[in-house]
């Protein structure tokens, strides 16, 4: 490894994860918070299958968390709130 791939980081392998969603009133959550500085973002994915057509919506937040399971708790229940305020507008 090179002088500057350590002190930057180099090029990393980002294998994607395979995220067991959370089913909530038709709805599917996908808890995939970011890691960034020791911490974790609180992100994901909500999706909906209309018909023929599966929807998503990207959710990223500004919190951060230091614990990745704390940060799939919070996303879920922000996630859940979301989905009772907004319904199927999420993908308006």
């Amino acid at each position: 490894m090179g002088l500057f791939s350590r002190l930057f980081g180099g090029k990393k392998d980002h294998q994607p994860v395979e995220v067991e969603p959370v089913e909530y009133k038709g709805f599917l959550i996908y808890q995939e918070p970011i890691a960034e500085n020791g911490q974790y973002r609180i992100a994901g994915r909500i999706t909906k299958q209309f018909a023929e057509e599966l929807k998503s919506h990207r959710f990223i937040r500004s919190d951060v968390l230091a614990v990745k399971e704390d940060a799939n708790e919070l996303m879920l229940k922000k996630s859940q709130m979301f989905i009772d305020q907004m319904g199927d507008g999420i993908f308006g």
